[in-house]
C-alpha cells in the first residue's frame, strides 16, 4: 500500500465491528426515500430554486478561485496535495463540496418531518459520497500511480474488480482472507476443548503462572462473530493477558448454525451456557465463575443472570459486559429504517432461508459507512491497485457466521419491545426475567467513539442491573474497546464513583486516566476471583478431558 492508505485497515477497523444482527435497511427503503427526496423538490419548488441560486453563487466563487470551501478535518479523501496546490483539482473539489453541501442544506431547511429529514440526508449521503471526484481516475493518486508504474496500475486493479465480482459479491475485498490461517496465525494461544455440545465447544486455556486464582472466567463471544476477537494475535490477545494474569480462562466457542438449527434461540444459547458452567466449576472446583460478555454475548449473559435471579440458583459471582447494549432505545443512524415493515420483513427473510447469513449483514452495514467500507477500498484496490491490506481483525471481522432464525426473530422482538426495561417482560427458559435482580457485581466497558453500541446506551443498560456497577469509558470505538492491551500511548479511559441516570452528567463527574482500561479491570477481576491455588498439572479432569488442541473445531465450520 502507499503511505496514504496505511491508515485504511484501522479505518474500517474503526466502522465495521459487531456487526448489529437485528436491523439495517432494504433497497425498497432506500429507493422509497429517494423517490420521497425527488417529490419534495417538486412540492417545494420555491424552496428549491432558492438553493440551486445559491449553488450558482457558491460555483461562480469556486470559479473566480476566491471559494473557501475546504474538506472537514477528519475527510481523509482530499489528502493528496494535488486537492489543495493544483488549480484544476482544487476547483473540480469546490464545486463537489459545494453540491453536496447544498443538498444537504436544501433536505435541512424544507419541510420533511424528523425522520424523513434523517432518512432523506442518509440516502444523499449514499449518492454524494459515490460520486466524490477521488472515486473517479480523475484521482491524481491514481494518475500518478498510473504513470509510476507504466499502466500496471489500472491492470491490477482490473483484476482485483474482476475478483471480487466473482468471489466476493461485487464488493471491495476489505483484507488478503488468504494471508492468515486460524490456529496458526491467528488463534494460537494453548489450549484445549473440554467440553462439546450441540450449540458450542468449551476451550479451556493452559495456565502460565505457577498459581491461578480459583474463581475461574468464563468469555462468552457475540454469536454473529467467531470467539478468537479474544485470542487474536499473542499481542492482542486477552485470553493471554488473563493468563498472565493467573486467571483460569475458559472461552465459549459457538457453532456456526445452518438451516437444520433455525429453531435454536436465546433460550438454546442459554442452555448451553448453563451447560458449560457446570463444566467449568466441575474442572476447576470452584462453585461458581465470573463471566465477561461482549456485544450480543452480552445481552445473553444478562438473560442467563436474570434467569439465575429467578431459579434462586446463581453461579455468576461477578460480570464483565463490553459494548453491550440491553437498552435498545437506539438514536443512531443503524435504526434509522427500522419501523415495523422493516423489522417484520427481517424477521420473515431470516425465517424463510432458516438462518440470517453474516456475510448479507456485512453488506448492509458496509452500505452505512460507505466512505470508510467501501469507497476507501474502490480506490485502493482498483485506482491506485493495490492489494486489499494485510490486517487480523479485518480477517476476523470477514470470518463471519450465521444466527438461527428463531434466535434472529428475537432479537428483532427485543429490539421492538425493549423487555428488559421491564420486570418481567422477557421469559427465558421458563422463567420470567427482571435485572433488578441481578445482585451479581457488574464490570461494564462502552466506548467514546463507538457508534455500533452508543458509549450512552451500554451506560443505561449498565444501571439496569441490581448489582454493584463500575462503568469504565474507553476513549475508542467499538473494537478498541475489546482490543485494547496495555501501552499504548494513546490510550484513555474514565471512571466514576457514583451512577447518576443521566450519562452526560456521569461523564462530566468521571475521573480520567491514561493507559489501557485492561490493567484497571485486572485489579477489579482480580479482588473478585478468590484465593490462589497451586496451578493444576493439566487441562480438564477424569470427567471432561482435554480433547482437541484449541481453537478447536467448531471455529473452522464455514
Amino acid at each position: 500500500m502507499t503511505n496514504k492508505n496505511n491508515d485504511l485497515p484501522q479505518q474500517a477497523a474503526e466502522s465495521t465491528l459487531g456487526l448489529n444482527p437485528v436491523i439495517g435497511f432494504r433497497g425498497k427503503d432506500i429507493l422509497t426515500s429517494a423517490r420521497m427526496v425527488l417529490m419534495q423538490a417538486l412540492k417545494q419548488p420555491i424552496h428549491s430554486t432558492k438553493h440551486v441560486a445559491r449553488f450558482g453563487l457558491q460555483l461562480k466563487d469556486v470559479v473566480l478561485g476566491s471559494s473557501e470551501l475546504r474538506p472537514e478535518s477528519d475527510d481523509r479523501r482530499f489528502t493528496d496535495p494535488a486537492w489543495s496546490q493544483n488549480p484544476l483539482y482544487k476547483r473540480y473539489m469546490q464545486t463537489y463540496l459545494a453540491w453536496r453541501k447544498e443538498l444537504h442544506d436544501w433536505i435541512d431547511t424544507s419541510s420533511l418531518s424528523e425522520q424523513d429529514t434523517s432518512r432523506a440526508h442518509f440516502v444523499i449521503s449514499l449518492m454524494t459520497e459515490a460520486m466524490s471526484p477521488t472515486n473517479t481516475l480523475a484521482n491524481p493518486a491514481a494518475v500518478k500511480r498510473f504513470f509510476e508504474t507504466g499502466g500496471k496500475s489500472l491492470l491490477d486493479g482490473l483484476s482485483h474488480l474482476a475478483k471480487d465480482l466473482v468471489n466476493n459479491g461485487g464488493m471491495p475485498s476489505q483484507t488478503d482472507m488468504t494471508a492468515f490461517e486460524v490456529g496458526k496465525s491467528l488463534a494460537t494461544t494453548e489450549g484445549a476443548v473440554v467440553f462439546r455440545n450441540e450449540v458450542l465447544e468449551l476451550i479451556q486455556y493452559k495456565p502460565v503462572t505457577e498459581q491461578v486464582l480459583s474463581r475461574p472466567l468464563l468469555v462468552v463471544p457475540p454469536q454473529i462473530n467467531k470467539f478468537y476477537v479474544f485470542d487474536l494475535s499473542p499481542e492482542k490477545s486477552l485470553a493471554r493477558f488473563c493468563l498472565r494474569n493467573g486467571l483460569q480462562t475458559f472461552i465459549v466457542s459457538w457453532r456456526n448454525p445452518t438451516k437444520a438449527h433455525r429453531e435454536w434461540g436465546l433460550s438454546t444459547y442459554i442452555e448451553a451456557l448453563k451447560e458449560a458452567i457446570d463444566v467449568v466449576c466441575s474442572i476447576t472446583g470452584s462453585p461458581d465463575i465470573n463471566t465477561l460478555g461482549a456485544c450480543s454475548g452480552g445481552v445473553t449473559t444478562a438473560a442467563l443472570l436474570g434467569h439465575f435471579a429467578a431459579t434462586g440458583v446463581n453461579k455468576i459471582n461477578a460480570v464483565t459486559q463490553m459494548v453491550s447494549v440491553l437498552d435498545f432505545t437506539l438514536d443512531t443512524q443503524v435504526a434509522l429504517f427500522a419501523d415495523e415493515k422493516t423489522l417484520e420483513a427481517a424477521k420473515r427473510r431470516s425465517y424463510q432461508s432458516g438462518v440470517l447469513e453474516g456475510k448479507d449483514m456485512a453488506k448492509v452495514f458496509a452500505w452505512m459507512r460507505p466512505n470508510d467500507l467501501i469507497w476507501n477500498y474502490w480506490v485502493n484496490n482498483y485506482l491506485l491497485g493495490n492489494e486489499p491490506p494485510v490486517f487480523d481483525i479485518l480477517y476476523w471481522n470477514n470470518d463471519t457466521t450465521r444466527l438461527p432464525a428463531a434466535f434472529h426473530g428475537e432479537l428483532v422482538e427485543m429490539f421492538k419491545t425493549n423487555p428488559l426495561l421491564r420486570a418481567n417482560a422477557l421469559e427465558v427458559c421458563g422463567t420470567p426475567i427482571d435485572l433488578s435482580k441481578v445482585t451479581s457485581d457488574l464490570y461494564c466497558v462502552a466506548g467514546t467513539t463507538d457508534h455500533i453500541t452508543p458509549w450512552e446506551a451500554c451506560y443505561k443498560s449498565a444501571l439496569l442491573s441490581g448489582g454493584k456497577v463500575e462503568f469504565v469509558l474507553s476513549n475508542s470505538g467499538h473494537i478498541q474497546s475489546i482490543l485494547n492491551p496495555p501501552g499504548n500511548p494513546k490510550a484513555r479511559f474514565m471512571t466514576g464513583e457514583d451512577m447518576p441516570s443521566d450519562p452526560k452528567l456521569w461523564q462530566e463527574r468521571a475521573t480520567k486516566h491514561a493507559d489501557s482500561w485492561w490493567l484497571h479491570w485486572q485489579k477489579w477481576i482480580t479482588a473478585r476471583s478468590g484465593e490462589s491455588k497451586k496451578t493444576p498439572s493439566s487441562l480438564g479432569n477424569k470427567k471432561y478431558p482435554a480433547g482437541e488442541a484449541a481453537p478447536g473445531t467448531y471455529v473452522h465450520e464455514r
